[in-house]
């Protein structure tokens, strides 16, 4: 996964965190979070704060 696959790592999150309100998590914890993920293959310094809330975005669409 690249930082551009916004859904498939809202989906990895999803599954990964289930119990987690994503409209709850901070920024740091998410970026931390997406670098952690099995398959994420992208550089850690270009995922930036945009990027970040689309992904937040994304997982709070895959959670309801």
């Amino acid at each position: 996964m690249k930082w551009q696959d916004v859904s498939a790592i809202a989906e990895a999150l999803l599954e990964r965190y289930p119990d987690v309100d994503p409209s709850t998590v901070r920024f740091v914890d998410l970026h931390n979070w997406v670098v952690g993920l099995d398959g994420f293959d992208d550089d850690r310094l270009r995922g930036g704060e945009r990027v970040l809330e689309a992904i937040q975005a994304a997982w709070i669409d895959e959670a309801r």
